[in-house]
């Protein structure tokens, strides 16, 4: 018994810091799953249920067909996975120029790419806006796509070129020798190579897309066109707020991150701590 209890307060003290940190983090996620199982009566109710009793389905229910907050989800998912393709497809061209070609000018083109990163994003809004406005699509879902693109294209592309770095170049002189042309190396030499790169840079891209805020309230006026992130917003009335449809609408726009974590986590583990060390 008194080693059992050694054991058990070995392994508390070592642990107690993850223990409080996962209670920290995880707390506000499971209280508003709880919300969102309530009757809209029972939420302010005292003393206060740690549980659901009873549960109900009603909120989520009500915030997708009601709301307009199914259009959101799909606007969503679709700006943040064509920015996250195109994010992808560039990033591997940029990262292979810069990591295979040697041209004038290239330690600064890579400077240029890494101060970029030291700019603000609210700094981009007004000039984005005008530009925007010129160009006639304030309102579309063209300028977020457009606005995510250039926003995290630098950052991807240098931690993409940490990757191709790893990759042997005898390897494509091998297949350059065999007849295999540029394109085709890297079709058929690099990008298998590169899957776990891939995977982290796309995962990364469509996370920072469907997280953002600040760029869809500023520019879509249209609520066809609102992304998850405004239209949680827009739940919240001047007068009338209804905590069940809001916590249940989180809990929605929260599933998607954690379904993507949890199936890419090998690759995205694997594919950041390579590009972490190589090159």
């Amino acid at each position: 018994m008194t080693k059992a209890r050694k054991i058990l307060e070995n392994i508390f003290s070592r642990h107690i810091f993850l223990l409080l940190t996962m209670l920290f983090v995880f707390m506000p996620i499971y209280w508003a799953l709880v919300i969102s199982l309530k009757h809209e009566k029972d939420i302010m109710q005292k003393p206060v249920k740690l549980l659901p009793d009873p549960a109900t389905w009603e909120n989520y229910q009500f915030v997708w067909n009601k709301t307009g907050f199914s259009k959101y989800f799909i606007n969503t998912i679709f700006v943040s996975g064509l920015s996250a393709i195109v994010i992808v497809i560039f990033a591997v061209l940029v990262a292979y120029g810069l990591s295979r070609f040697r041209f004038k000018g290239k330690k600064s083109f890579m400077l240029i790419f890494l101060a970029t990163q030291l700019v603000p994003y609210n700094m981009l809004i007004i000039p984005l806006f005008l530009i925007y406005k010129n160009m006639g699509i304030i309102g579309s879902l063209t300028t977020l796509i457009i606005t995510y693109t250039t926003v995290l294209l630098p950052f991807n592309s240098v931690l993409m070129k940490s990757f191709v770095d790893g990759i042997p170049i005898e390897m494509e002189e091998a297949a350059m020798i065999d007849g295999c042309n540029r394109m085709g190396v890297i079709f058929r030499i690099v990008l298998p190579i590169l899957v776990p790169g891939l995977v982290a840079i796309g995962s990364f891209a469509f996370l920072s897309s469907w997280n953002e805020y600040i760029f869809p309230v500023m520019f879509i006026n249209n609520k066809e066109n609102f992304v998850v992130s405004v239209g949680l917003n827009f739940m919240i009335g001047q007068n009338v707020l209804m905590y069940g449809p809001l916590a249940a609408g989180s809990i929605i726009a929260l599933s998607v991150p954690i379904m993507i974590f949890a199936y890419i986590q090998k690759f995205l583990v694997h594919g950041l701590s390579a590009g972490a060390v190589k090159g």
